[in-house]
């Protein structure tokens, strides 16, 4: 019953848009400007300098690509559980799980907005521009591994935004320190990790495992050494990273859920 009820959802929800086609595509320009602005940011730093962390401007811009396509999706289809702790505070939860459907997929299917696809298309002309300007020596594996970074990247974004607005069940009032985590991945995993201090990498690279959206699927394409020493192989992981990262925030979201006791507790 669910595989044709999301569908539907989802469907309505994209008439409903369309059906103001002004606002539609205002929004969607918005949305491009914006991501325009994080890279305005790369083209001005690489102004006063040539290379960051050992890294070109292309080879950065490559990796901002990733990262923002990958943000993008995961923006698209999880961005919706930041509305989390309205729907605990009204008891709007309490109904999602009178329904016979999963609460989490509810939540995602909710309020997909397609001006945020204006995100995503500006990183893709970003990744495009990277990958004709930046020494890739190409071959069939990297074809594929360009075209599964950003979706791997995405899964692991979402996870990353599942399990930090899990804590709302707990605290209602969490969504700053879930934006913090799942906004600040984004501007984390946009430059090579190796700039950042030890602590913060350990933090936002491997407990939170934004090296594997866009750094090391970046090194394995650029067939670059990784400055701070794993091996090559690793660049190859980011769809491993992705499952078992979708593992984990499903087992945490079911844990949540669990042990929620409702509005009139």
């Amino acid at each position: 019953m669910a595989d044709v009820i999301y569908p539907k959802l989802i469907a309505a929800r994209l008439r409903s848009q369309m059906s103001y086609r002004a606002s539609f595509a205002m929004d969607f320009v918005t949305q491009v400007i914006a991501q325009c602005y994080e890279l305005l940011v790369i083209l001005i730093l690489f102004t006063q300098i040539t290379a960051l962390g050992g890294f070109s401007k292309n080879e950065v811009l490559l990796m901002y690509a990733f990262a923002g396509a990958a943000f993008g999706v995961a923006d698209l289809f999880a961005g919706q559980l930041d509305n989390l702790p309205t729907y605990i505070r009204t008891g709007t939860f309490d109904v999602l799980l009178m329904r016979p459907l999963g609460t989490l997929p509810q939540i995602m299917c909710s309020d997909i907005r397609l001006r945020r696809i204006g995100r995503i298309t500006g990183a893709l002309a970003v990744m495009a521009y990277a990958l004709a300007h930046a020494a890739v020596d190409w071959s069939p594996a990297k074809v594929v591994l360009t075209v599964v970074t950003p979706v791997a990247g995405a899964v692991i974004y979402s996870s990353v935004w599942v399990v930090a607005c899990s804590i709302c069940f707990w605290i209602v009032e969490g969504r700053e320190f879930a934006n913090a985590v799942t906004y600040g991945s984004n501007a984390f995993t946009s430059y090579p990790i190796n700039v950042y201090s030890r602590p913060l990498r350990w933090l936002m690279a491997f407990i939170v495992p934004g090296a594997f959206v866009a750094y090391y699927p970046s090194l394995a394409l650029l067939g670059k050494q990784d400055p701070l020493g794993l091996p090559g192989w690793v660049g190859w992981t980011s769809p491993l990273v992705a499952v078992l990262a979708a593992v984990v925030a499903g087992f945490v979201w079911r844990f949540a859920v669990g042990h929620y006791r409702g509005t009139g507790s």
